[in-house]
């Protein structure tokens, strides 16, 4: 078994001779080896993010293996350390087992039990990169523009973006102009196994037809007038990685085919070509309407579409969200401030109106536009100065929240299974709401 570049073992063994031999029986293998004569030079290249394991020899002057361990645990709890110990040291080698070293070899050790101990320890270690990456990547997500909202449907499509994330499963998106297609794509793709390679995006609706092919399939130099050199087309340059295909309804119907047969083959051949490519590709396609529409229309292949639909994502418009409109109005609020280095404005009614009664068809992009535009202070929004006094942005979203649910409210008689799906929030959050808002129902429901 080989190992990638990132499978590396820091060896620690002030002993020139056996550093030497076991640094030579784990490249053998595959690994990448860091060869270290002390303790202090390990501290000075492991770093909490290592890729590697370490392992280290327990007798060594100055800073022995154990008190190596000991501050590598401190530096990340995590990091796999391997002991080597003469018979006389087992039983402070199974001490600091217990205290979360990974294993230790009791000298003398063959070279196979060396290799088949790094290599359990590094799986673990990948295992736990990997979770934490996707940690990470699950906090970003949820900083998201689009996938800011507390309502059901955002709790929903967060959810089923976590199941299919670590799957190679194609997906397609629908939603209207400005739902959020692409960065649902994105936030895919990332949390993804294949997030360290390409997302290729390619855009339908913004490619004349007659350069579509090559922009899918790529081209040979001299494979038509004007292709001087060649180019790698964005299916080929996503191979590892995922293709994402925006507005895919705008596909001309004679690439539609070729599409079909890269993809059931998963191989491709550029323009002018004769050489056939193996392709490991994940593909996720967006389109603004229903897709099985369009096959009914005969608009789109029924072929091509049942190869993409294996699983169908819908992005909620904003006006299936409304009690998301607060917290995102915000996020694209703080975001737009600081991009124009300037003070968010206060709410004033003229942008509380707008933001309770506008449809939005623009969905999220109109409402950041619409962000951005009052932090400029230009259009008629009725920006005019009004004393916001000590509070700031939190505070003024937070009333702003308070009123939609007031008004709400009021317009079902207090009717609470109403007022839940108008506002399409989980019952368990409308009540925090009622208690951060300090909100009586019962005034709403006897009509005071």
């Amino acid at each position: 078994m080989i190992f990638k570049d990132s499978a590396i073992v820091a060896f620690v063994d002030d002993d020139d001779a056996l550093r030497a031999a076991n640094a030579q029986s784990l490249e053998l293998a595959g690994f990448k080896v860091l060869a270290l004569s002390t303790a202090q030079d390990a501290l000075n290249e492991i770093r909490a993010d290592f890729e590697g394991v370490v392992i280290t020899d327990v007798r060594m002057p100055q800073m022995d293996g154990n008190q190596l361990f000991r501050r590598l645990r401190d530096l990340d709890p995590d990091l796999p350390v391997i002991l080597i110990t003469g018979h006389a040291n087992v039983s402070e080698a199974v001490e600091a087992i217990q205290e979360g070293a990974y294993d230790y070899l009791a000298k003398p050790y063959g070279a196979d039990r060396l290799v088949a101990s790094a290599r359990r320890a590094l799986e673990k270690r990948r295992l736990v990169l990997d979770n934490r990456r996707l940690r990470a990547a699950v906090a970003e997500t949820e900083t998201d523009g689009a996938l800011v909202g507390e309502t059901k449907a955002m709790e929903q499509l967060r959810s089923t973006i976590r199941q299919i994330a670590g799957t190679d499963i194609d997906v397609v998106l629908e939603g209207e102009t400005g739902t959020g297609k692409e960065l649902v794509a994105r936030c895919i793709h990332r949390l993804s196994h294949r997030r360290a390679r390409p997302l290729s995006t390619i855009d339908f609706a913004a490619l004349p037809d007659v350069m579509v092919e090559s922009e899918l399939f790529g081209h040979e130099a001299g494979a038509f007038a004007g292709a001087l050199r060649r180019r790698v087309g964005r299916i080929e340059a996503a191979d590892r990685g995922t293709l994402f295909l925006d507005e895919i309804e705008s596909m001309p119907a004679s690439v539609q085919g070729k599409l079909l047969r890269v993809l059931e083959e998963r191989e491709i051949t550029p323009l002018g070509g004769n050489e056939v490519r193996g392709l490991d590709v994940r593909v996720i396609t967006a389109v603004k309407g229903d897709l099985a529409r369009l096959v009914e229309s005969g608009a789109f292949r029924g072929d091509l579409f049942h190869r993409l639909d294996a699983v169908r994502l819908r992005i909620p418009p904003l006006r299936e969200r409304r009690a998301d409109i607060p917290l995102l109005f915000a996020h694209f609020l703080a975001k737009a401030a600081a991009r124009f280095r300037r003070e968010p404005p206060p709410l004033t009614d003229a942008v509380r109106r707008r933001l309770l009664e506008h449809a939005w068809p623009g969905n999220a992009r109109e409402l950041n536009h619409f962000a951005e535009r009052v932090v400029l202070r230009v259009g008629e929004l009725g920006l005019e100065e009004t004393d916001a006094g000590s509070e700031g942005l939190h505070d003024r979203v937070e009333a702003f929240e308070a009123q939609i649910i007031r008004d709400t409210l009021v317009r079902c008689s207090g009717d609470v299974r109403i007022a839940i799906q108008t506002l399409s929030l989980p019952r368990k959050t409308f009540y925090d709401k009622l208690r951060r808002h300090a909100i009586d129902i019962d005034q709403y429901r006897h009509g005071r």
